[in-house]
């Protein structure tokens, strides 16, 4: 969607709004309301709110590249300055209509806010009912099985998005059989991101509907025993307290919730563990394909077979060893350490496991003809009387290894095409910067009009994607081990008539502190990571065409190891704090917080 609507990775991350505070209102009168509707209810929105998101698609005009075809005069080739009629191309392949843009967003950020009111209940519902109708000892495994199948998603909609981004964007415009001169390799390439939504829409919708039909609470005689919680139908008959009663006591309950030590210290690093996540899954598929020159559809392959299931395969073991263990809270505590200290060593071989820098001419060398070496200039001699523009992107390989922004920056004046699709280029001959190392007419060896090959050249190290998806695939699934057991002492060290409360405070704090933020702060970092921006008409806008790999890669993973650290730091305060209080079993309910 940046590629295609020509945006940073910044903006990208702003529209994720929308259910921040409205999660503690709901966490609080949850018992008073019928649980599973509300949760179908939700569903029901965020099925809505994923069919909006797709609008946008709907509402603009046809994606525009600039076309490397030989038919129609393209202006990818060099052409002489005196024959050329420039000035069009800029108007035809600009930015778009400016107010056309800010209606797409504000779909999307209305679809957001959509979708984040929808998926209110969900969890905190979810998890308290879970809670209430499970057998004693059986919360912490039937929660870990909720984690671990909610990671399914994720791995189910990067599957899906793998075959969808294979299927050009416009085919439901130009139709699926119709020639085109693009590839999924292109870098230009913008795949059908919108089919995605539609069918996780429909999806969203069917298993919305079986939650209608669930109990609101457990009768009494099938009460859990050994639980010394009041009945919940006599807290559903007793518990009238109004939004407003509601609104004046919110501040002493939160306030109540926050001066619990361990509680405030076990949530804050949840924070930080969760800004790690988030970072490392909005961008993952963005890092692999600029890092190591795969294709949007193979990364998202690649991390929906293998990244999620392994996080998936950490939440639920965790939760088996709960389950099985059922260790007290002191020891617990110095338990989460062990794993997550390990995913932190694993993460740190990825620093020097990339590719270094492509060469591209004009951005980080220079061209054939001059001696400057990190030269950002896209003009030189050898194609200084090119009709050339900023906002062209056409990247062409040259037989020298070197990049090119497109043929023209290249010098390319001629083209062969393929004889089997006419659309499609398959050589650019008599390119004036590129040195010629094969054949060329006597008298002009290494003196340019050497040949170049559409798209961008091959990646110093693709070999490396497999081992470094596995080694973070590896550290994700070690440090899931911890999550489980981290979130059920978040439940065991408040009282049992805090704990719909508590579960919201969670939910709000990990929104505004994590999932909100630590997007905008990874695509920041990624953003300024950017050697060369694409153009529209003079105007540096729209996604970044270059970045510089190792500065990339030293951001985008120093980010999550520093969110990890401090995340270990802030949890094992939380330890020291349990040493010097007396000891919780796993299987208490809440009422002692410590």
């Amino acid at each position: 969607m940046e590629e295609e609507k020509k945006e940073k990775s910044k903006p990208s991350c702003n529209i994720k709004m929308g259910n921040m505070v409205l999660v503690v209102f709901v966490s609080y009168f949850g018992s008073r309301v019928n649980r599973p509707r509300f949760i179908g209810f939700g569903g029901l929105l965020m099925s809505c709110a994923a069919a909006t998101l797709a609008l946008p698609h709907f509402l603009s005009k046809p994606y525009q590249y600039h076309s490397m075809s030989a038919a129609g005069g393209s202006w990818d080739t060099c052409v002489p300055r005196e024959n050329s009629s420039a000035p069009e191309v800029c108007r035809q392949g600009g930015g778009g209509d400016p107010s056309e843009a800010r209606t797409q967003w504000l779909t999307l950020a209305a679809s957001q806010v959509l979708f984040g009111i929808g998926s209110v209940p969900i969890q905190p519902f979810g998890i308290s009912y879970i809670d209430d109708f499970a057998e004693p000892g059986n919360s912490a495994l039937y929660i870990a099985i909720l984690f671990s199948i909610s990671v399914f998603g994720p791995a189910f909609g990067y599957l899906l998005g793998s075959m969808m981004l294979r299927i050009y964007v416009d085919v439901d415009k130009i139709g699926l059989d119709s020639p085109l001169d693009l590839t999924p390799s292109d870098p230009r390439w913008v795949g059908a991101w919108w089919m995605g939504l539609l069918v996780s829409s429909g999806c969203l919708a069917l298993a919305s509907i079986p939650y209608f039909f669930f109990p609101r609470v457990k009768v009494p005689a099938q009460a859990k025993a050994p639980k010394t919680e009041s009945d919940p139908l006599k807290d559903e008959t007793s518990s009238e307290t109004s939004l407003i009663d509601f609104l004046k006591m919110f501040p002493r309950l939160l306030l109540r919730i926050l001066l619990q030590p361990v509680f405030l210290l076990l949530i804050l690093s949840q924070c930080c563990f969760s800004s790690s996540i988030t970072g490392l899954a909005t961008f993952l598929s963005k890092f692999l394909e600029h890092q190591y020159g795969t294709t949007a559809a193979y990364s998202s392959l690649l991390i929906g077979a293998i990244n999620l299931p392994m996080a998936a395969v950490g939440l639920l073991l965790g939760g088996v060893v709960m389950k099985c263990v059922r260790p007290p809270v002191r020891t617990l505590l110095w338990l989460c350490l062990a794993p997550l200290s390990l995913s932190i060593l694993l993460c740190v071989p990825l620093f020097f496991m990339g590719c270094s820098t492509q060469r591209v001419a004009g951005v980080n060398t220079g061209y054939g003809d001059t001696q400057d070496q990190w030269t950002n200039r896209s003009l030189s001699l050898c194609n200084s009387n090119c009709s050339c523009l900023n906002n062209m992107f056409n990247p062409v390989c040259g037989e020298d290894n070197t990049e090119y922004i497109s043929p023209c920056h290249a010098g390319c004046t001629d083209v062969s095409v393929d004889t089997l699709n006419p659309h499609r280029v398959q050589t650019y001959t008599m390119c004036s910067c590129v040195t010629a190392l094969s054949a060329v007419p006597a008298g002009t060896a290494g003196m340019g009009m050497g040949r170049a090959l559409p798209g961008s050249c091959t990646k110093s190290c693709p070999h490396l994607v497999l081992p470094a998806i596995l080694l973070i695939a590896f550290a994700g699934f070690i440090a899931s081990l911890s999550h489980n057991p981290i979130y059920m002492m978040v439940l065991r060290t408040v009282f049992q008539e805090e704990k719909s409360f508590a579960i919201g405070v969670q939910f709000l704090l990990i929104r505004m502190l994590a999932w909100l933020p630590a997007p905008a702060v990874f695509g920041l970092a990624i953003d300024y990571s950017c050697v060369w921006w694409k153009h529209a008409c003079g105007k540096k806008q729209g996604a970044c065409g270059y970045y510089d790999n190792n500065i990339l890669r030293n951001r985008y993973f120093g980010l999550q190891l520093g969110y990890k650290c401090l995340g270990l730091v802030l949890l094992a305060l939380a330890g020291w704090r349990v040493q010097h209080t007396p000891c919780l079993s796993i299987e208490k309910e809440p009422g002692v917080p410590v």
